[in-house]
């Protein structure tokens, strides 16, 4: 398999292998109106297995998005075919608008237009819970 280098754009590596394809729906990618390519299962010295996301475009992402799906991401950005910044990702300390309060009684379910706030309570075991209410966020499916 051949996947050409990109000149202008960024490579989402380091994914842990299978988390790909849900960052690529999340990120809304198959929306751009560049190349994307996904590759599930690269073989990775560091990891084993990982997929790695390359998009033929420096475009806006929501890096506390990307670090909280999966935090061990390192972000390339690529211009002239250069590496001119890295970024390595971590869980970020407030998520907002991807995690939706599981307390009835909490006062984002009444009012619809607050925003969903969680804050990070416990790094070692992903831990987030409601900035209103305290209620412990489901994080995993």
């Amino acid at each position: 398999m051949t996947v050409t280098p990109i000149s202008d754009g960024i490579v989402l590596d380091h994914i842990q292998a299978g988390k790909g394809m849900d960052l690529f729906r999340i990120l809304e990618l198959d929306k751009l109106p560049c190349a994307v390519a996904l590759i599930n299962n690269a073989d990775s010295a560091k990891m084993g297995k990982k997929d790695i996301i390359k998009i033929d475009q420096v475009i806006d992402l929501d890096f506390d998005l990307i670090g909280f799906i999966d935090p061990g991401i390192t972000v390339n950005i690529i211009r002239g075919g250069k590496l001119t910044k890295e970024r390595n990702l971590e869980l970020p300390e407030r998520i907002v608008g991807v995690l939706h309060c599981r307390n009835p009684r909490c006062i984002t379910s009444v009012e619809q237009e607050l925003p969903q706030v969680f804050k990070l309570v416990d790094r070692e075991n992903r831990v987030y819970r409601c900035l209103y209410c305290e209620t412990r966020a489901k994080t995993e499916e």
